[in-house]
């Protein structure tokens, strides 16, 4: 039966290791095994699940994935600690460590050919907190075979992921995750489960990939229709969509043919709403206004 790492056993490999946490790779090692095990059930992973798990640290997470998970994939960017991860398995999960494999990698640059045997399948992580939106659009992005995920980020974080069109929070990681997926809030995790003791709340949000609201529309060209309208937040979009469109009027054009009144605010649309105003892109060159 495989262990998981309490408070006692998290000190104690992190002062076998050396290891300080930092600020700079966000790094907040859980040492709570209810947490874990909360996680763990809430992904909700089937026994062919392929687990991906971004920022492991001393393997708390890890430990949980092990027993449920046909293979587990950890991607760390500390040397330190991807190079303990196989050591620390080996030692509290027994037989399960060895469906684990360690990549000493930037989760940010990591390719699907480097995690190509097996394809992950599921995303469940602790993500360091400084870079946890571009870590999750990222490997959408890159993974395709990636069906679901529960990820823990810091609370603010969290809401912005599954805010909802007129939200206060609702901005562009909130539409270029709606894109790859349907999200929901799936709970909050206090601070004093880690160490060191964060700030700040930290929330777990939950997806499910879903199909692109419109195949003929690429994806890059929905990301920049929304990068423009949230650039200028305050702006409607004729204006804010200007610099996109080669003019206030033609971008006015272009929202009138997605059935978008150019007096809106990017805060106000959906993403399919968004994929239509990128399907009604002007074509040839602006004249002059």
């Amino acid at each position: 039966m495989t262990g998981l790492l309490g408070p006692a056993e998290i000190r104690e490999l992190a002062a076998r290791l050396g290891v300080t946490p930092t600020k700079k790779l966000g790094q907040n090692f859980v040492h709570d095994p209810n947490t874990v095990r909360r996680i763990v059930t809430t992904a909700g992973l089937a026994p062919d699940d392929v687990a991906l798990e971004v920022g492991p640290g001393l393997g708390s997470l890890t430990l949980a994935l092990l027993p449920v998970a046909a293979h587990v994939h950890a991607v760390e960017l500390d040397p330190k600690l991807a190079a303990a991860l196989p050591e620390t398995a080996a030692r509290f999960a027994g037989p399960d460590a060895a469906r684990l494999t360690v990549h000493p990698a930037d989760a940010l640059r990591i390719t699907a050919a480097e995690l190509a045997d097996p394809a992950p399948t599921a995303l469940v992580a602790n993500l360091p907190y400084n870079v946890a939106v571009p870590v999750v659009l990222h490997l959408l992005a890159e993974l395709p075979t990636l069906r679901h995920g529960l990820v823990m980020v810091q609370k603010e974080v969290a809401d912005r992921l599954v805010a909802d069109p007129g939200s206060k929070v609702y901005g562009v990681p909130s539409v270029k995750l709606a894109w790859y997926a349907r999200s929901r809030a799936a709970g909050k995790v206090p601070p004093n489960v880690f160490w060191p003791v964060p700030n700040v709340d930290s929330g777990l949000v939950a997806f499910t990939r879903r199909e692109p609201p419109r195949p003929d529309v690429p994806r890059e060209a929905v990301f920049a229709v929304v990068d423009a309208a949230f650039a200028q937040r305050r702006k409607t979009l004729r204006a804010a969509l200007a610099g996109w469109a080669g003019g206030a009027d033609r971008a006015a054009e272009a929202l009138t043919a997605a059935g978008v009144d150019p007096g809106a605010r990017g805060e106000a649309l959906t993403v399919e709403q968004f994929t239509a105003i990128a399907a009604s892109a002007p074509t040839g060159p602006a004249t002059a206004q």
